[in-house]
């Protein structure tokens, strides 16, 4: 099995994050991609991107749904389509944070199949 997170020969980058004069607009680039961040109107934001909080919780649910997909694919199993909804608590006075993960798994496996 390759692991390419592991492989030497890949050249391994960062993400960087700007903010400039515009308030709570953020530039996140990795690689050749860019994303915008931003904070909601209703807190000083524009509104022109996802919050910091989507961001974590869609990465969350985008490594979920990625290794699903690469452990049904190893396994050759038929599967049509997997979702992930991420969402989280914050408890302010607690500094807790609860996260809770919903899986949907499409596809004709067999329930000991679903359960993996």
């Amino acid at each position: 099995m390759y692991h390419y997170l592991n492989d030497p020969g890949i050249n391994k980058k960062y993400v960087s994050v700007t903010i400039g004069a515009q308030k709570y607009k953020t530039e996140i680039q990795a690689k050749n991609q860019i994303i915008i961040a931003d904070e909601p109107v209703e807190v000083g934001g524009q509104d022109l991107g996802f919050t910091p909080a989507e961001l974590l919780e869609a990465s969350l649910a985008t490594c979920s749904v990625m290794a699903i997909r690469m452990y049904a694919d190893r396994k050759e199993w038929n599967l049509q389509e997997a979702k992930v909804n991420v969402s989280f608590k914050r408890n302010i006075k607690t500094h807790l944070v609860a996260f809770k993960k919903e899986i949907e798994i499409i596809g004709d496996l067999t329930e000991e199949q679903r359960s993996r």
